[in-house]
C-alpha cells in the first residue's frame, strides 16, 4: 500500500472558526518513508499573528501560496492516495476550507486516522473510546511510546514526518494482529 501522510497547521483548534497556516505532507510506499518526497506548503492569509504562529515560527518559512495555488498544488499532491493523519478529520476539514470556493466538497480519498488505530489496537474494534483517555494518544505520547523521537514537532511537515514513523510502527502491529490489509485497516 502506499499512503500519503499529511498534517497542517492552523491558527486555533477549531475548523469552523481557525485559518489554514501551513500544510505539510511524506509518502511512505512500500512501507518506506519517502523523505525526498515530503514538502510543506504555506498559505497565503491575512490574519493577525496569534500564539498560535509565534508556536509554529511559520511567518519566517517560505514563500506562501495564494488560495488558488495552494488548492491546485495540494489536490495534486494528494492524488487518489490513502491520506493519514493524526486527528486526520480535523486536518480535512481545514483543507476544506481552501477547496470549497473551487467546488469541492469533500475529500474523496480513503482515510486512516492513526489516533483510531492505534486506539483500535489497544483496545479491540467494540471497546467503548470515550472512557479511554485522550492524553495517552497524543501524537506526543505515542511518540514517546513508541521511541520516536519529537525533533521537529509543531510545523506540518515535522508533525507529518513524525505520524508517518508512528504509522509504520503500527503497521507491524496491525500485522501481528492479522490485520494486514487495507480493507481490515479501516474496520
Amino acid at each position: 500500500m502506499e499512503f500519503l501522510v499529511l498534517d497542517t497547521e492552523t491558527t486555533g483548534l477549531d475548523p469552523k472558526k481557525d485559518q489554514l497556516i501551513s500544510f505539510g505532507a511524506i509518502r511512505i510506499k512500500n512501507r518506506k518513508i519517502q523523505v525526498s518526497e515530503s514538502l510543506e506548503l504555506r498559505l497565503k492569509q491575512d490574519f493577525p499573528i496569534g500564539p498560535a504562529i509565534r508556536i509554529h515560527g511559520i511567518l519566517s518559512a517560505g514563500q506562501a501560496l495564494s488560495q488558488e495555488e495552494f488548492a491546485e498544488k495540494t489536490l495534486s499532491i494528494l492524488g487518489n492516495s490513502i491520506l493519514v493523519g493524526h486527528h486526520i478529520q480535523f486536518d480535512l476539514e481545514i483543507l476544506l476550507q481552501v477547496y470549497r470556493p473551487f467546488g469541492l466538497g469533500h475529500v474523496p480519498n480513503p482515510v486512516l486516522d492513526t489516533l483510531s488505530l492505534c486506539m483500535r489496537l489497544d483496545h479491540g474494534p467494540l471497546a467503548d473510546y470515550s472512557r479511554i483517555k485522550a492524553e495517552d494518544y497524543s501524537l506526543d505520547s505515542l511518540c514517546q511510546r513508541f521511541g520516536i523521537e519529537t525533533d521537529d514537532r509543531h510545523t506540518a511537515s515535522g508533525d507529518a514526518f513524525l505520524t508517518a514513523q508512528l504509522l509504520q510502527k503500527l503497521l507491524i502491529l496491525a500485522e501481528k494482529k492479522g490485520i494486514d490489509t487495507f480493507s481490515k485497516l479501516i474496520r
